[in-house]
């Protein structure tokens, strides 16, 4: 496999730190990079499969910094670099493989997600007479079983965090309690908002505010959930970003600027 052509330490070294003008603060956009890149951290030699934008960025900031032996996919065929270039080719049986025996580490989107993780992407109504018909079941049901799973939501409101979801897409805590064995792989990371970050650290499972992104209230936060959120006494603001992580996002990975399009607030505090 071969190594990244950039790293952060390249990104900052002494001779070019000194000569570059201050960066500006990050924005909110770039706290979700930096969130989302999180989920992956201490994974070890796993396949990270962002899908979308932001999770995308996320990834690859961690394989370029703190997390090296992560594997990057293009979602079809190929292993790939985080500049985009292919490194190695990844067969379909392989990839199955990876997904079944828990060396998978997904971050999907959620329509809807509830208190446990439930998540829905089919439809929204009545299963039989929807008001909305969505993407469909597509992997999620095996990818929660099958392999860690992560959810970003770029629009944190009541309309996504709901108390029960429509349908069941993804598995959350309370169901998968109830299938013994086949559920061995289950584990659901963290969701990423355009609010904070959330887990399921709690005795039941249930949604934890893990950190906020800066800018953002508890309050705000409570107000945009549809159910009761587990929040601690103190909740930890997101990790500022390195200016190394800035430079290679602004840089190297985006520096078309479509990340601000995903989550346009000017600034994460």
């Amino acid at each position: 496999m071969s190594t990244p052509k950039t790293n952060a330490s390249e990104a900052n070294t002494p001779e070019t730190a000194g000569t570059r003008a201050p960066l500006p603060p990050p924005t909110r956009a770039e706290y979700c990079v930096i969130a989302c890149a999180e989920a992956w951290r201490g994974a070890g030699e796993i396949l990270a499969s962002p899908m979308g934008l932001i999770p995308s960025l996320g990834a690859r900031l961690a394989r370029l910094t703190f997390a090296p032996d992560l594997l990057l996919t293009d979602g079809e065929a190929l292993l790939v670099g985080p500049d985009g270039t292919p490194e190695g080719w990844l067969p379909y049986r392989q990839h199955l493989e990876l997904v079944a025996g828990g060396r998978r580490h997904v971050m999907m989107g959620a329509s809807q997600i509830d208190r446990y993780g439930n998540q829905n992407i089919s439809c929204i109504g009545d299963w039989a007479h929807p008001r909305r018909q969505l993407l469909g079941m597509r992997g999620a049901p095996l990818n929660t079983l099958n392999n860690p799973t992560s959810y970003w939501i770029p629009r944190h409101s009541r309309r996504v965090f709901v108390e029960r979801v429509d349908v069941v897409c993804g598995v959350g805590y309370d169901r998968a309690a109830g299938l013994g064995g086949a559920a061995r792989f289950h584990r659901l990371g963290r969701v990423v908002s355009d609010l904070g970050a959330f887990d399921f650290a709690t005795p039941d499972h249930s949604m934890r505010l893990a950190s906020l992104h800066p800018g953002v209230s508890v309050e705000q936060v409570r107000e945009a959930t549809g159910f009761a959120l587990a929040v601690p006494d103190e909740v930890p603001r997101t990790r500022e970003p390195a200016e190394a992580e800035l430079r290679l996002i602004r840089e190297l990975l985006d520096p078309g600027g479509a990340r601000t399009r995903e989550v346009p607030e000017a600034a994460g505090g």
